[in-house]
């Protein structure tokens, strides 16, 4: 029979291949070998089912493939689903903490940690000098107090876990009261309100969008109280006629009534990231020295570690938080405790933490020296591309991932367009796939008939891969 596909009536059932005389052709075996034989033999049984349903519906006439042919479909499909699967991405695009892309890349040193205890055993929940049984928190209890002023810590799988076991261990059919101002929604769904109530506590919200006083937390705490909220609003603004309390004032406010003052400071900074022109962004230990009783916020944002809720604050709150139910579903692995310990003994030192943290490597990166990498692949470009432009631009960079909106930081980046005179139908676009789908994957960003690569969030050792994806990528013609 032909390699060549034929019209087929619905009669012809007997003509279909079997499964395993697809899973004994050439090409599969080699597909079997690379992939494994159950992948190949689900994908066979699949497209002949699929075949089988074509030809028992009400349709006139399939297109049947051969059995070689067949075979081919079916391995080339195993390729397809295989290369979908998480790989290594080069992130060109220019935004530092892309979600799509993993967020923050951690240190060497906590890769190296995580790859430890992956691979074999570790005390994480062992006190070792006593062999008693511990809290798996304990083990980076001691470095959150040290660098945020806290009393204790619990670790929990992100923020948004976080700052839902804090609200199910305060407030449970008590009041939460939150500025209106705070009653946000961040990234893929996440509304403040929604939570509150989802976590079994009432919202209780005070003041206006635009203005908040301390006399109107005041007014709302009462006998069904359980906690006072503040919220950082991330990537969300409120510019003009605004008046806010500090956390001083509030925090004075929820001693004297004794009410829980819990605030969810988002993306997690350690440091000033004035330093890198960059401002609004709350610290962890700022908020613990105004005398907020349990701060919150990620470990995979602008703190750079793994991802992972983290809670510090008042030992007598933090061990409640620990010890309710909730907080055995949200609890984290060895993986991400040893990653996280090895990511917060890079803080204990400054000049350690810029020097080893790729997102404050990236915002401390002299702009000259970015210029001049990005110089330097334009160059290498234009000598080997044809039917493209290349240039160079000054762009701003922004660290993403919900935190510090609007705030740019300077940078450089390249700019590739067809040349004039070229095709130009879905150019830029054929080329931004064949990057997405090449070895390493390369993501950069599209806008109208421009393909954008900033190197602000790419390690200098990825220039040459860079280099050598577009190159390939550029090679066939693009139409």
């Amino acid at each position: 029979m032909s390699d060549k596909t034929a019209p087929m009536s619905n009669g012809t059932l007997r003509n279909l291949p079997s499964v395993t005389s697809l899973i004994d052709s050439e090409v599969l075996r080699e597909a079997a070998k690379q992939f494994g034989q159950p992948a190949v033999t689900s994908a066979a049984r699949q497209a002949v089912d699929r075949l089988r349903t074509e030809l028992q519906s009400d349709r006139r006439s399939v297109e049947m493939p051969s059995p070689s042919a067949l075979a081919s479909q079916i391995a080339n499909a195993i390729s397809v689903q295989e290369a979908s699967t998480i790989r290594p991405v080069i992130n060109a695009t220019g935004i530092l903490l892309h979600t799509g892309l993993g967020r923050a890349p951690m240190a060497k040193e906590a890769a190296e940690a995580a790859a430890q205890a992956a691979s074999g055993y570790c005390n994480v929940e062992l006190d070792l000098p006593s062999g008693q049984r511990w809290q798996r928190s304990k083990i980076v209890e001691r470095l959150l107090c040290e660098l945020t002023g806290a009393e204790a810590a619990h670790v929990v799988n992100n923020n948004a876990g976080a700052t839902g076991l804090v609200l199910a261990s305060l407030a449970t059919g008590r009041e939460v009261i939150v500025s209106h101002g705070e009653l946000i929604e961040i990234g893929g769904g996440f509304r403040v309100p929604e939570v509150i109530t989802a976590y079994g506590a009432i919202l209780r919200p005070v003041g206006t969008t635009n203005r908040t006083r301390v006399q109107d937390y005041a007014a709302a705490i009462g006998e069904q109280t359980g906690a006072m909220l503040v919220v950082h609003p991330s990537n969300f603004r409120v510019e003009g006629f605004t008046e806010s309390p500090n956390l001083g004032e509030l925090a004075k406010l929820a001693q004297e009534c004794q009410v829980p003052l819990v605030h969810d400071i988002g993306s997690g900074a350690l440091i000033d990231f004035k330093q890198f022109g960059c401002s609004d962004e709350p610290i962890a230990s700022e908020s613990i020295k105004a005398g907020v009783d349990l701060v919150f916020f990620s470990g995979d944002k602008l703190l750079g570690g793994p991802q992972c809720g983290i809670i510090v604050g008042r030992r007598n709150l933090v061990e409640r938080v620990a010890k309710h139910p909730l907080s055995r579903a949200l609890r984290v692995d060895k993986i991400t405790l040893a990653a996280l310990q090895a990511t917060l003994k890079l803080y204990r030192n400054p000049a350690n933490a810029l020097r080893a943290i790729p997102l404050l490597r990236f915002l401390s990166m002299p702009l000259e020296q970015l210029k001049a990498r990005t110089e330097s692949l334009a160059d290498r470009l234009r000598s080997n591309l044809k039917g493209w432009s290349v240039r160079t631009v000054q762009d701003e960079t922004f660290v993403g991932g919900g935190t510090l909106p609007q705030q740019g930081v300077d940078s450089w980046s390249l700019v590739m367009t067809p040349a004039e005179g070229g095709s130009t139908g879905g150019c830029v676009e054929t080329l931004a796939r064949r990057l997405r789908e090449s070895e390493p994957a390369v993501v950069g960003r599209v806008q109208g008939e421009r393909l954008i690569l900033s190197l602000h969030g790419v390690f200098e050792e990825q220039d040459e891969p860079l280099a050598r994806a577009v190159l390939l990528a550029t090679e066939l013609p693009i139409g």
